[in-house]
């Protein structure tokens, strides 16, 4: 937070300022390099042009000239290794210095934090919570606990009771006249209602079977 407030350290800052001189360094040493190639690549044609005119002397002068250049761009490609191995290892000592710096920084931050923490404190906000879910736990309990209204019917009654109402519907039914349709069955998913009703179609059909027949006997006696 200071670094981004006050700048920079001021340690970050050389380490900066000293691969700034040194590129500019490399830069001036590549374009030096570059001079001292063309003036050797222009002392290979004086050679050649001293050769043609027959100037043997003028000639080797030249070459004498060319080697000194080259032996120059020789030292001066020395000298931009060098820097290029300075600016790696200062990269790299830089690249050291910021991890450690944050690494110092994630330790302080992390020791502040523990010491802002109780394990007692958490200790204690874990015992609350666990109170807290036991007694939610109690309470649903007890909304999902039926009144003792509805626990007080006796379950035998009721299922007398509904027999009852089961034999007195199909005694109404059996009692229809022969041309009045079996009244629809009520829907319903339970598979005791559904057999129930196929059992009383069949005493339905069977008891009209009779009366039909019953009928047609005493049609017959009375025309005899």
């Amino acid at each position: 937070m200071f670094t981004r407030i006050f700048g920079k350290p001021k340690q970050e800052t050389n380490a900066l300022t000293t691969l700034d001189k040194l590129n500019e360094t490399l830069e001036m040493l590549e374009k030096k390099e570059k001079v001292l190639m063309r003036k050797a690549s222009s002392e290979v044609e004086k050679a050649k042009e001293f050769t043609k005119a027959k100037n043997k002397k003028a000639a080797i002068q030249c070459l004498k000239r060319k080697r000194l250049y080259e032996q120059q761009i020789e030292q001066l490609g020395n000298f931009q290794l060098r820097l290029h191995d300075q600016m790696i290892l200062l990269e790299g000592a830089k690249a050291t210095t910021e991890t450690v710096d944050a690494l110092r920084s994630g330790a302080a931050a992390m020791k502040s934090m523990q010491k802002a923490t109780n394990i007692d404190d958490v200790d204690q906000t874990m015992d609350e919570i666990n109170e807290q879910t036991e007694n939610m736990k109690q309470i649903q309990e007890a909304l999902a606990t039926p009144i003792s209204a509805a626990t007080d019917f006796d379950e035998d009654e009721l299922e007398a009771e509904l027999e009852e109402l089961e034999g007195a519907e199909l005694e109404e039914q059996l009692l229809q006249p022969a041309t009045t349709a079996p009244a629809a069955p009520v829907q319903s998913n339970s598979l005791v209602e559904l057999v129930m009703f196929e059992e009383i179609t069949i005493l339905y059909l069977e008891w009209r079977i009779i009366l039909l027949a019953v009928f047609a006997f005493a049609g017959s006696a009375l025309c005899t």
